[in-house]
């Protein structure tokens, strides 16, 4: 993270980072299954289904935040930038599961080992959760229909919980302030993207079915401090 702006974990590293069991983590999968349609897609598409919540975490301590809009400024997204998008929250079942405040703590943390320097006290990290699903109902499914972009945040972190008979899906993360890049493709379920927000860009490619039709499921992650983006908008 500190060299390269990223990071790329397999699944047993990410149980070992989370301090869970690899069984844990495949628990949250079935999760996944019936998330509801996102109605905010400006090009017309229907590949795009999604959950979400909203959390404070300080040190150990979590808090799941009263549930609220996802809002991003044009900077980062031109596409759905400057929308108040409601979407359907995360269950309290799957908040219930043993790995989901583990991730969390996880992920606050390493967020603090990277911006705040060493022997300050802990403070809150603002963490906004997005399930998705990508599918192929229209032929083709873009997991980035805004294209290359930052987050607007700290930290994000891509997990990839599970793809099925598809095609493409391919990762590319950039220098947001240079010439290089990186493109690869997860495939390994439960594996893991940890992106510092500030340093580098990041996009998927579309995804193709391989016969019938498929689809390519994440879990994002992502890490703010002073607030979560939006706060005070109309």
């Amino acid at each position: 993270m500190r060299s390269r702006g990223y990071a790329v974990l397999t699944a047993a590293g990410v149980a070992a980072w989370a301090g869970c069991e690899p069984a844990d983590l495949l628990a949250l999968s079935p999760a996944w299954e019936g998330l509801p349609p996102d109605n905010y897609l400006k090009d017309g598409g229907r590949y795009r289904r999604r959950r979400h919540a909203c959390f404070v975490v300080t040190g150990t301590d979590i808090q799941q935040a009263p549930h609220r809009a996802h809002w991003q400024p044009l900077e980062y997204n031109a596409l759905h930038g400057g929308m108040q998008r409601w979407f359907e929250p995360m269950l309290a079942q799957t908040l219930a599961l043993p790995a989901w405040p583990l991730l969390l703590q996880a992920v606050a943390r390493i967020t603090a080992s990277l911006r705040r320097p060493a022997g300050e006290p802990a403070q809150p990290w603002f963490i906004e959760a997005h399930q998705f699903r990508i599918d192929t109902t229209d032929g083709i499914g873009r997991p980035t229909p805004e294209g290359a972009h930052r987050d607007g945040v700290d930290l994000v972190a891509v997990f990839l919980v599970g793809r099925q008979g598809i095609k493409g899906g391919e990762t590319r993360v950039f220098e947001a302030e240079g010439p290089n890049g990186q493109r690869f493709t997860l495939s390994e379920p439960w594996s893991l993207l940890l992106l510092d927000d500030e340093r580098v860009i990041h996009e998927s490619t579309p995804i193709q079915p391989l016969a019938a039709a498929g689809h390519r499921d994440t879990l994002v992650l992502t890490c703010r401090s002073g607030g979560f983006q939006g706060e005070g908008q109309a």
